[in-house]
């Protein structure tokens, strides 16, 4: 009488068959990757191609000819669409699945940055709750090349309820992502830079490109310049050179390097010690600024030989030195000292009294420099 085997050890037997038919070499670990039908990494070493440049090439020829396209086809739907987020009293919502997404989220940090508040949704989330981000007083852009997107149109309907409005960019004019939408921008591509024709390179190069043109084109009209870039990238050296002032890094109070205008050669030094600027302010009584004295003042006043106990330092000081305002920019007394081939300034009020001192040292190291 033959006996049938289970069915469970059937299964197991066809997994180990297809285990030995594995090059990995593991089946005696029970290596089932075969039968689950799992593609395995190439294990052979790999190596460029010999036409791999031309390739490459190929890619980039096939992408800049993708935005140059787009430049034919800028027209008043741009115009329209740009107008709806410069009347928009909300924030920009950027939006898309897959590569679109990432795109999607470069648009909006670049909107972010340059003046336009945005933020990006991920239309899944979306429609499990995110959408209690949007208002009516937000403007929606949609990104999907196809127009067809399942995620995006399932929420398409929801926010057009709400009153937001929908900026759609697709490759397909007539999707129903761009037929759903305010204001429709084309991304279309004559063909990807993929060889097979499937990944998005060319048409997410072109959504990026178009995201540009709008955020530019916003913080054009918006008047957005450099000090409120600077405000947006404090971290960033254009915002240390636009928001760093000259009070943010001088030295004050107690550390202002200063003599009486009746000081001799010999406190001045001792003060030029103690401070360590390598210079000290000559002042009268209101301290108000008469001179400068240096450590290149020092050096020749060493070549004359004078007597420093005697020599009251008025004799010798630089007198009507550079000065800077103490709400002037930083970079600004950089210019000065740069223009001038000084390497300390003293800070000084209206009524030119001095309230601080700084030297190239002190910019160096609030990276205004």
């Amino acid at each position: 009488m033959q006996h049938n085997q289970s069915p469970q050890k059937s299964d197991i037997n066809r997994q180990h068959q297809a285990a030995r038919q594995c090059e990995c070499g593991r089946h005696k670990k029970g290596c089932f990757a075969s039968s689950l039908g799992i593609i395995r990494p190439m294990t052979k070493p790999l190596s460029a191609a010999p036409h791999a440049l031309d390739l490459a090439r190929k890619v980039l020829s096939i992408e800049a000819d993708a935005v140059q396209a787009l430049v034919q086809r800028i027209d008043d739907t741009f115009l329209h669409a740009l107008n709806i987020i410069l009347s928009c009293e909300g924030r920009v919502i950027v939006s898309g699945m897959g590569k679109s997404g990432h795109i999607a989220r470069k648009i909006a940090a670049t909107m972010s940055s340059t003046g336009t508040p945005a933020y990006f949704v991920h239309p899944g989330e979306a429609s499990h709750g995110d959408l209690g981000m949007i208002t009516a007083e937000d403007v929606f852009i949609a990104l999907s090349y196809s127009g067809e997107s399942e995620e995006l149109l399932t929420i398409v309907p929801v926010i057009k309820r709400q009153g937001a409005k929908l900026i759609s960019l697709t490759g397909n004019a007539k999707s129903s992502l761009a037929l759903a939408a305010d204001a429709h921008l084309n991304g279309f591509v004559a063909q990807e830079a993929c060889p097979m024709g499937l990944a998005p390179t060319a048409s997410t190069t072109a959504a990026l490109a178009l995201g540009d043109a709008l955020a530019v084109a916003l913080l054009d009209a918006k008047g957005f310049g450099e000090e409120d870039f600077a405000r947006s990238h404090p971290g960033g050296s254009l915002g240390r050179r636009l928001l760093t002032h000259v009070r943010d890094v001088m030295h004050s109070g107690a550390g202002i390097p200063s003599v009486p205008h009746d000081a001799t050669l010999a406190d001045t030094v001792l003060e030029i010690s103690r401070k360590g600027l390598g210079m000290t302010a000559i002042v009268d009584a209101t301290q108000k600024v008469l001179g400068i004295y240096t450590d290149g003042d020092l050096r020749r006043t060493l070549e004359k030989r004078l007597d420093f106990s005697a020599t009251p330092v008025a004799a010798v000081m630089s007198r009507n030195p550079r000065c800077i305002t103490a709400d002037a920019l930083a970079v600004e007394a950089v210019q000065m000292m740069e223009q001038h081939r000084i390497s300390q300034m003293l800070v000084v009020d209206a009524e030119h009294r001095l309230v601080g001192a700084l030297n190239m040292f002190d910019l160096l190291r609030a990276k205004v420099i």
